[in-house]
């Protein structure tokens, strides 16, 4: 998990190259959103069975650490992008609650389907009048600057085409002081459990998008694109580049 603040606002200072990688494929950086679309298209409806499945459910835990470290209050605006299915933005909203209050919770998603999967679970639990829903790209945010008070991505970074034009728009977007909080796989730090862990991905991973989500290959490309998500420290000099403060990271 990588956090950081709002700070002081800076000039994106970078653009979509000709090309990009979608897992180990190099590809015309314009496709990239498209393919991505295309994948949580593919495994909407069994994303949430299939975290469960890939992660023996720690996800569940990870997520709640990350909520932990969040410590939500009411009377803030919170955005979470990448969050279609609203795993993050319900248990915002239920730690505000606790707290006898309310906040503005934006669920966003580039992906139309991810978006029915939460609002069709929201509606389930008769909170849905409490979110707001919106499609968007995380290279390019529908919002006010200085609009919104804490901003969350939990594994959606790795599939943005270009992460660093996707953190200088959550930065533009951020209050200052505002907060960025982001959960996402990267470079394992231990030397025998990375070596495990390409096993488990290359195999497994794949066996169980055919098997539960009818799709290989959407798995395939998930394992690949963990790969090629920047080392930890990378990404938070990348955050510091786009003006974020107080940057650190939990492994």
């Amino acid at each position: 998990m990588v956090r950081g603040m709002s700070s002081a606002s800076q000039d994106p200072g970078s653009a979509l190259g000709e090309t990009t990688h979608f897992g180990f494929r190099t590809v015309a950086a314009a496709a990239k959103a498209g393919l991505v679309r295309e994948v949580f298209d593919s495994v909407a409806d069994r994303y949430d069975v299939m975290n469960d499945l890939m992660s023996f459910g720690v996800h569940r835990v990870w997520k709640n650490a990350m909520l932990d470290v969040l410590n939500p209050r009411p009377g803030l605006t919170y955005l979470d992008v990448a969050g279609g299915t609203g795993d993050i933005a319900f248990r915002i909203r239920e730690r505000v609650a606790k707290k006898g209050g309310k906040a503005r919770i934006v669920v966003a998603d580039i992906n139309t389907e991810m978006l029915r999967v939460g609002r069709d679970r929201a509606i389930d639990k008769g909170i849905a009048a409490d979110l707001e829903w919106l499609c968007l790209d995380a290279q390019s945010v529908p919002l006010p600057d200085r609009s919104v008070d804490v901003y969350t991505i939990a594994f959606g970074l790795r599939n943005v085409t270009d992460i660093r034009r996707a953190l200088a728009e959550a930065r533009r977007v951020l209050k200052p002081g505002g907060r960025f909080l982001c959960l996402e796989f990267s470079k394992v730090v231990l030397p025998v459990l990375d070596r495990a862990y390409d096993a488990y991905s290359f195999t497994v991973l794949p066996f169980l998008g055919r098997t539960v989500a009818h799709n290989a290959e959407a798995y395939r490309y998930l394992a690949e694109s963990i790969r090629k998500m920047p080392p930890q420290d990378e990404l938070a000099a990348w955050m510091a580049d786009a003006g974020f403060a107080n940057v650190d990271y939990r492994n």
